[in-house]
């Protein structure tokens, strides 16, 4: 468990959960979801030392959940908000190397769409975060704002860009996870684009379809996981405007309704993308089922054509492959050449007429 204490343009880091939170700031607790068991009196004695009131169970074995989808939920005292993250690559490879038998080959191709439960309890001047193993949210945020607090060491008079209430850490580290799933989007865009291109190419011998519905599948999931994380931050949104926090000023409660507003705007943005993503794949599947269909009918109207064309000739044929001893031209020496030449007109008659009415023509690629 780590203990950081931030006060106006400058943090610290604890040993001990102090007695009281600073007058002028707050104190920023975070632990990985394998410690919270073992660590679990001293987060709730820090709990109700400064934020003013324990931990529900109920909301501490949320804490504890590694499947829990994004929600919130509050008390008079504290919010609960449960954001999931996308994992990390090394992540991602740690687990495929751990559970190989459970990822399908299709997937080679395809960027997995796995994510990660956050958990912040948000208090006046206490903030309590659970993150999954080795998670590099903390451990970025954590550099970063070391980096800052030199800078305005160095600078004296400087403006802090460090979080100046748990709220506003809470949004930013927020905000950087949905920072990840607009990168996400650009990806998934440019593989979709090229399964469209291959499915649309004339002639195209697409294979990729188990690929392709898996895609699907998980873009349906994506979609799923972000309309959970809009409805968990404007829930918190619409309790911070109802019970704006009074110890902050108001241009602090300003900024905070605009960094929330803005993190459910990057939200809204990537389910809009991918539900154009889903409209658009649809889309080529049918259009690429059309020019198949397409394709089959003019390889039949051809054949249709074709087989129109000799059955006059089977017809002349079968006549005169009967059994009968006096036939007309049977026994003429010219009647072979005005068989032939008969067939030949016939031929070439009807060959003009599918022609001119287009039932032969090449069809475009």
């Amino acid at each position: 468990m780590h203990i950081v204490e931030f006060t106006r343009g400058t943090l610290r880091f604890l040993d001990e959960v102090p007695a009281q939170a600073p007058a002028d700031g707050f104190i920023w607790i975070y632990l990985d979801r394998e410690e919270l068991a073992g660590e679990l009196p001293r987060v709730q004695g820090a709990a109700a030392r400064l934020g003013g009131s324990p931990l529900l169970d109920l909301h501490v074995k949320d804490l504890a959940n590694r499947a829990h989808p994004s929600h919130y939920d509050y008390t008079s005292i504290y919010d609960l908000v449960v954001f999931r993250r996308l994992a990390t690559a090394e992540e991602v490879d740690r687990e495929l190397q751990e559970h190989p038998a459970e990822t399908p080959s299709a997937l080679v191709s395809f960027h997995r769409i796995r994510t990660r439960a956050v958990c912040f309890v948000v208090f006046d001047r206490l903030l309590i975060t659970v993150h999954p193993q080795d998670c590099f949210t903390a451990r970025s945020f954590i550099a970063r704002y070391l980096s800052d607090a030199v800078q305005a060491e160095n600078h004296a008079g400087g403006r802090s860009r460090l979080p100046f209430s748990p709220s506003d850490l809470m949004l930013r580290m927020v905000n950087v996870m949905v920072d990840s799933y607009l990168e996400l989007r650009k990806q998934l865009s440019a593989e979709m684009d090229d399964w469209q291109l291959e499915l649309l190419r004339p002639g195209a011998d697409f294979r990729g379809w188990s690929a392709l519905m898996v895609a699907r599948r998980e873009l349906h999931l994506l979609e799923d996981l972000c309309e959970e994380q809009n409805d968990a931050m404007q829930e918190w949104l619409d309790t911070a405007r109802e019970q704006p926090p009074a110890h902050l000023s108001q241009a602090e409660r300003d900024s905070l309704m605009a960094r929330a507003r803005d993190v459910i705007e990057h939200i809204q943005r990537v389910v809009h993308q991918v539900r154009r993503m889903e409209e658009g794949a649809e889309s080529v599947v049918q259009i690429h089922f059309s020019a198949q269909s397409n394709r089959t009918n003019n390889t039949m109207r051809a054949l249709t054509a074709l087989t129109a064309i000799f059955l006059p000739l089977n017809l002349i044929t079968g006549i005169f492959g009967m059994n009968f001893e006096f036939m007309p031209l049977l026994r003429n020496p010219a009647g072979f050449w005005v068989t032939a030449s008969t067939m030949l007109a016939v031929v070439a008659s009807l060959s003009l007429l599918f022609w001119r009415r287009r039932y032969l023509e090449r069809s475009e690629r």
